[in-house]
């Protein structure tokens, strides 16, 4: 197995146990149990130092295109509104629906958005 495909993996598996935490943390209902949350939490920036990583040795290798860094910076503000949403969605008081409904949407954008950064980082011609 390549670098490359151990890298897509590694991210593929920290999106999976995000999504099956958070499902696992959604059905546990109010107020939120909070291992599951901190668990929940660690995977999700565990995921974002891992792809900070893999960014920053794919820039010190030759340094990144003006699309590369746009998806890049595009992926981290998904990442930065999935956290933000979540964070809201933890605390006691209420939120307005459409929080959670964003909260439900920005993963799915984020993973979209990891992807095609991941392949423009990992398949770029040098």
């Amino acid at each position: 197995m390549s670098t490359n495909q151990i890298r897509i993996a590694g991210t593929g598996l920290l999106f999976l146990f995000i999504f099956l935490s958070g499902v696992w943390l959604s059905n546990s209902g109010k107020p939120l149990n909070g291992i599951i949350l901190g668990i929940h939490k660690l995977i999700s920036l565990a995921a974002v130092v891992f792809l900070v990583v893999i960014i920053c040795r794919v820039n010190r290798t030759a340094k990144l295109s003006a699309i590369e860094l746009s998806a890049a910076i595009v992926t981290g503000l998904f990442f930065l509104g999935t956290i933000i949403t979540g964070g809201l969605l933890s605390t006691d008081k209420s939120v307005p629906a459409v929080i959670l409904t964003m909260h439900q949407i920005t993963p799915i954008l984020t993973v979209l958005s990891t992807a095609a950064t991941l392949y423009l980082l990992l398949y770029r011609k040098l």
